[in-house]
């Protein structure tokens, strides 16, 4: 494929450096949009890499952990203001390795310009507790630690904000890690780390290696050193993560799959629910662990708010993410839009009527690009394929449903359980569906996409392994308690010994 300038050779960051991979070879990055275009080259990292990587990680973490947690919140904020200063071009840069539009890759950067300046606050937040010991002359409190090297599987569809996600509670608890970005949007992951450099993060603390997932990504969940691990991606693959580190006892954060679901009642504004559904079931291309790709109608409002639903995903413009025109990007690369385009068959097949798109969409402006119509199902009962398999893809199956009872009992009737949402005019059945919904995040009148970074993030059932990304409950996994007492009595006390008869 031809490229109008020498493609970039980017080489993995370890100890400081920009460091010549050891594995051969290279990973061609292009732009799913256009696939003549060549953002850049990167290593195909193997485990040697992933080996030094660690090694300068754990040498790192020596003296990381004993700097104070505000000095480095002070390297954090100031990558935080680079960031901003930055977030134009690191956006334009995502837009063409990772396919979504230029709104969208603005909103990623800022997210992790959000979770950067949050982790810097916590750097004078890290609070742990005093309370009374039971024997007298005798204090008690426990304090944070951190764990030591992590190590950061990051996936493609977020490729700034999910990185930001990990890595900086992890620095500012004292860890030290190795990054292993998805090997389609390295990219971003460079750009992050490029940041973090110039803010003064001191040699060793941050390391990125690239490469495939069965080779890098393996190593890195296979070493020994590293000493706990956080995985975004599928939950086919975050089960054979939990089972490695599950014989070492290494604390793993698995962030994997949904299958979410709109409810939209009788009583609810129908424009702002077809708003949602549009942006919950298209943004991204559909290519979010939170899209919307089930929506569940309320039958007197069913054929009103499909007719609705379909005009505007009809009037969707796809394009190159860069064209302010466009409304929707490509799939993520070929091998996603034959997932996408299989399933559209899946759907046909089971008897869902197809009432927009299901086509890829070709020629044209779209001959070099991997690009999908905004496709969506009617009719769908909840058992199909099409409505219980995740798609990661702009395919959204509407199901006709009785009334808020059922709607629960469809919306949970899913192996995952990240996000929901509901539109209602009705508190009640808000506050019912609130307590009821068995998922990780909850939307009443907004669409199942639109988490902040000040609040924790994560699911339920096969969507992860209970720990949260996000807000002050992501310190709970990068960090781990200490209890310390200290007994100034001058004598030897024993607990639950010498408490008998102390109160006179």
């Amino acid at each position: 494929m031809a490229t109008a300038v020498a493609p970039r050779l980017y080489k993995n960051y370890i100890d400081g450096d920009w460091t010549e991979p050891r594995g051969s070879g290279a990973i061609e990055n292009r732009n799913p949009a256009n696939s003549d275009e060549l953002v850049g080259m990167f290593p195909a990292s193997n485990a040697e890499d992933v080996a030094q990587a660690v090694q300068a990680a754990a040498q790192a973490y020596r003296n990381w952990r004993l700097v104070p947690a505000p000095k480095r919140a002070e390297i954090i904020f100031r990558a935080a203001e680079l960031l901003v200063r930055r977030k134009e071009e690191f956006a334009r840069d995502m837009t063409r390795e990772m396919g979504k539009v230029l709104a969208e890759t603005r909103g990623d950067v800022q997210e992790a310009i959000d979770m950067t300046y949050y982790m810097a606050g916590e750097g004078r937040r890290q609070f742990g507790k005093t309370t009374p010991s039971e024997l007298p002359d005798k204090a008690a409190m426990c304090v944070r630690q951190p764990l030591g090297p992590c190590g950061l599987i990051t996936p493609w569809n977020f490729p700034m904000a999910i990185p930001s996600w990990k890595l900086m509670p992890a620095l500012v608890l004292g860890n030290t890690a190795v990054v292993k970005p998805a090997q389609e949007t390295p990219l971003s992951v460079y750009n992050l780390l490029e940041v973090l450099n110039e803010a003064g993060i001191p040699r060793g603390v941050v390391n990125l290696v690239s490469g495939a997932g069965s080779v890098c990504g393996q190593a890195l969940l296979e070493n020994p050193g590293i000493k706990a691990l956080s995985f975004t991606g599928s939950t086919e693959v975050g089960i054979r993560v939990s089972e490695v580190c599950a014989p070492l006892l290494r604390p793993c954060h698995l962030e994997l799959g949904g299958k979410n679901i709109i409810v939209v009642m009788d009583d609810a504004n129908l424009d702002l629910a077809v708003d949602g559904c549009i942006w919950g079931g298209f943004g991204t291309t559909g290519q979010r662990c939170t899209a919307a790709s089930r929506v569940g109608v309320h039958k007197r409002i069913y054929r009103e708010f499909l007719d609705r639903f379909v005009a505007r995903a009809n009037a969707l413009s796809v394009g190159d993410g860069l064209d302010p025109l466009t409304d929707m990007g490509p799939a993520i690369s070929r091998k996603q839009l034959e997932t996408v385009i299989k399933y559209v068959e899946i759907g046909k097949a089971e008897g869902a009527r197809l009432v927009a798109g299901g086509h890829r969409l070709e020629g044209g402006k779209y001959a070099k690009g991997w690009f999908h119509q905004p496709t969506i199902f009617a009719d769908v009962t909840p058992g199909m394929r099409i409505a219980q398999e995740e798609i990661f893809g702009p395919v959204v199956s509407v199901i006709p449903i009785d009334g808020l009872a059922e709607g629960i009992e469809v919306a949970n009737g899913v192996p995952y359980g990240l996000s929901s949402a509901i539109y209602t005019r009705d508190v009640n059945a808000a506050f019912s569906a609130m307590r009821d919904l068995h998922t990780g995040i909850v939307y009443v009148n907004a669409p199942t996409i639109g988490a902040e970074t000040h609040l924790p993030f994560g699911g339920t059932k096969q969507t992860g392994n209970g720990h949260r990304e996000s807000g002050d409950a992501a310190l709970d996994f990068y960090s781990e308690w200490k209890t310390i007492y200290v007994d100034y009595s001058d004598r030897l006390q024993r607990a639950q010994i010498d408490t008998a008869g102390q109160i006179n």
